[in-house]
């Protein structure tokens, strides 16, 4: 499970659309929270002016009140927070501190502004997602926190599945995080048809084969769901399965997400087809890129693991 979890903030109100998430999953998990902000100096190498010390000075105590303002918050709710700033480029200091501190879990607003540390949020959070070699939960940032502080309340949770144990990775936190929020979990399994790239339509025979080879997957597949639910029912866990067949698994998530008012997807980083080339499979990737809930990515790799191929390139 994760006890270490890291807060990038960079001064804006829409950063910190994830601090309600904060405050819910750190205590579900009885974890330690870190906030962390980045004060990024001037490249001089864009402008012509000297660089104002006194300016810096002030805008370093600005974010150090900054911080301890929104750590205070987090405390009076119960919380262990702690606070820390850094110099430098954002993305990269960033990840330098969650690989230095041992960090095991990033939460991530996808949305700020130039906001207390200069940062460009947008492509900053996207060079954190790609090269973070832990666990992270990204928050959607469409709308402002309230002056006061409320933990967010999950009401819906999805993890998907594959019948593979990497794709189960996610499972124990999932279900942490749907009987503290009393949420209904679902588990879903879609089954995608297989391919079979022809010039021409398939024949009978090969229809049967493709058909043949969907019904021996879904029994699997029946299976597995049956005996995770099973489990989760005398977790006292309120779960339920579905099991879906397409051509397109994660539209075939997307749609159920939408179909059952799912507010937070929980994920292994790959199933049981993902490379340990990349730091995340495809239907991860995928939801990144154009889910509309919050997301927790649980990463299946160690760190080393993923640390080898990026420096191999295998």
């Amino acid at each position: 499970m994760f006890n270490n979890i890291l807060v990038p903030l960079d001064g804006s109100p829409l950063a910190e659309c994830v601090l309600p998430h904060v405050l819910s999953v750190a205590r579900s998990l009885n974890a330690k929270v870190t906030l962390l902000t980045v004060c990024v100096p001037r490249d001089r190498s864009q402008t012509t002016r000297p660089v104002n010390s006194l300016g810096w000075s002030f805008r370093t105590v600005e974010a150090d009140a900054y911080l301890y303002e929104v750590a205070s918050r987090l405390r009076a709710e119960g919380l262990h927070a702690e606070t820390q700033r850094v110099e430098g480029k954002a993305a990269g200091q960033i990840l330098a501190f969650a690989r230095q501190r041992g960090v095991d879990l990033m939460m991530l607003s996808t949305q700020g502004h130039s906001g207390l540390t200069r940062w460009n949020v947008g492509s900053v959070m996207q060079q954190i997602i790609a090269h973070a070699r832990v666990s992270v939960m990204i928050i959607r940032g469409h709308h402002l926190v309230a002056g006061d502080l409320g933990s967010r309340t999950y009401s819906r949770l999805l993890c998907p599945l594959d019948c593979s144990p990497r794709a189960e990775h996610a499972l124990p936190v999932a279900t942490v995080l749907a009987r503290s929020n009393s949420a209904k979990l679902i588990l879903a399994h879609v089954l995608a048809k297989p391919d079979m790239p022809r010039h021409r339509p398939l024949t009978g025979e090969e229809l049967e084969v493709s058909e043949k080879v969907v019904e021996l997957n879904r029994a699997e597949a029946v299976r597995r769901l049956e005996y995770l639910q099973s489990s989760l029912d005398a977790g006292h866990v309120d779960a339920e399965s579905r099991l879906l067949v397409g051509d397109e698994p994660a539209q075939g998530l997307h749609n159920l997400v939408k179909e059952e008012k799912v507010d937070m997807v929980v994920m292994s980083a790959h199933g049981y087809s993902g490379s340990t080339s990349q730091s995340y499979g495809s239907l991860a990737l995928n939801f990144i890129m154009y889910g509309t809930t919050s997301l927790l990515i649980a990463q299946d790799l160690s760190p080393d693991q993923i640390e080898s191929t990026e420096r191999y390139g295998h």
